[in-house]
């Protein structure tokens, strides 16, 4: 068996396979929540079931992920990271081919659930495994590459799916994952380093906890999304609360808790996930609504607004490798800072675009867009990652994937209530989509005066 590895693996081949093994787990769990999206339409038609049903073929990955991130996260410090991120993918595999074999809703719903276990298992732990991959003075490096990684999945999503469908059935969108994944597998076993262990029980009650405050939590921001009943939306919320004080009361008297709540009071920590949660938030509102008001409001058609928000990851996955590199020499919180104010300054000259804007006069404000948010975001997760011990990194890691799912569900909820407070169908369709857009203005900006703040620490 390998020594388990302190400060990253030397440069060579190994890690070069490391990186290419949790680079593929990571591209799965992003490009399949893009491309299942994009598919919808035509697996509700194969399988002769309302669009309003087939929402939950995407709904029951979501839960899935949320739900298991935090226990899946204080698992793999218990057992090992290489272990968990090799269950991940194999799970993952085994409900790709379960999603590709489908013959009913209820088949592919219950294999979208386990696809988002894997996922869980895939995602909570990434932060946790570059920083055992790379040295600690190129952690920002590798982290900036997973941000590059994240960003040209999500441009490539839709495209890609669209190739795809327009060669063979939607079946296909799952069962590409099967040989990736298998291939991701081989070199895990072989190439992903072994790190230290700790010896600590793993919680039962804490994971019921956490699940349910988190399941609860994402119904609630689903139902105000799509106008449940007032009633229920106030159970489910209320639910998640109690739960999750309980949740943090309890961790709070543990020896060896799930989620160290401790490292909250590290100001470096507790800015940082602070502000990343309100640009996620921010870029679910834009992404969202800006189809909309591309499509809707301009008039543009599919093809034109697929191209016009490419600007956005694009320059996502330019900067970030970039903004990574410079993370390894330069405080994060000012390069935090230029980047939130780039973001904020594009969301807010969005808002502000003219009637009948050209194409390089949206694009190059997507662009400000994305290439702040590649400036903010590797930084802000090696400041986080550094911030905690190197025991605690899957934790970190669970808790750093908790705030980015929270916040993109969140924008998304907002969107449709800002939609139907400015009735979108019924001709406020340019109203709405704006004020969505000053939201994420809003948030942006937020997240700027939070993130500043690290600059005196």
């Amino acid at each position: 068996m390998a020594e388990p590895v302190q400060d990253g693996m030397p440069p060579g081949l190994p890690r070069l396979l490391a990186v290419i093994t949790i680079t593929i787990g990571l591209m799965m769990s992003v490009l399949s929540n893009s491309m299942t999206n994009l598919a919808l339409p035509y697996i509700a038609q194969d399988l002769n079931v309302t669009a309003e049903s087939s929402i939950w073929i995407v709904n029951a990955s979501q839960i899935a992920l949320m739900v298991c991130l935090l226990p899946v996260a204080a698992l793999a410090d218990i057992v090992g990271y290489r272990h968990v991120y090799r269950f991940g993918l194999a799970l993952f595999c085994l409900a790709s081919l379960g999603c590709a074999l489908a013959p009913s809703l209820p088949w592919l719903i219950a294999a979208r659930t386990f696809q988002g276990l894997g996922g869980s298992a895939i995602m909570a732990i990434q932060p946790a495994l570059v920083r055992s991959i790379y040295p600690r003075a190129q952690l920002g490096r590798g982290l900036g590459f997973n941000t590059t990684v994240v960003a040209t999945s999500l441009a490539a999503g839709p495209s890609l799916g669209a190739a795809l469908l327009s060669i063979t059935s939607w079946p296909i969108l799952f069962a590409v994952y099967v040989p990736l994944g298998v291939i991701s597998f081989l070199l895990a076993e072989k190439y992903l380093p072994h790190t230290t262990h700790t010896r600590r029980p793993f919680d039962v009650l804490s994971a019921i906890l956490s699940g349910f405050t988190f399941g609860l939590l994402i119904f609630g921001i689903d139902g105000m999304a799509h106008g449940h009943a007032p009633a229920m939306i106030v159970a489910e919320l209320a639910g998640s609360l109690l739960l999750g004080t309980l949740f943090v009361w309890r961790q709070t008297r543990l020896a060896d808790p799930m989620m160290p709540v401790d490292i909250f009071r590290r100001p470096i920590f507790s800015l940082s996930i602070s502000a990343g949660a309100c640009t996620f938030t921010a870029q679910g509102l834009a992404f969202v609504s800006l189809p909309f008001y591309f499509a809707t409001v301009l008039g543009r058609s599919a093809t034109d607004t697929g191209i016009l928000l490419t600007a956005w990851p694009l320059a996502l996955a330019f900067m970030a490798p970039i903004a990574g590199r410079l993370a390894d020499r330069h405080h994060a919180g000012l390069l935090g800072a230029i980047g939130l104010t780039s973001m904020t300054a594009g969301l807010v000259l969005t808002a502000l675009l003219p009637p009948d804007p050209s194409a390089t006069d949206i694009m190059w404000r997507l662009v400000l867009c994305g290439a702040g948010f590649g400036i903010f975001a590797a930084p802000n997760n090696r400041l986080m990652m550094n911030a905690v011990p190197r025991d605690r990194s899957g934790s970190a890691g669970g808790i750093i994937a908790s705030a980015r799912t929270l916040g993109q569900t969140m924008g998304a909820a907002l969107v449709a209530l800002v939609f139907g407070l400015f009735d979108f169908s019924g001709g406020g369709a340019a109203d709405a989509a704006r004020a969505a857009i000053w939201l994420g203005a809003g948030f942006a900006a937020l997240a700027l005066v939070i993130g500043s703040l690290r600059l005196r620490h």
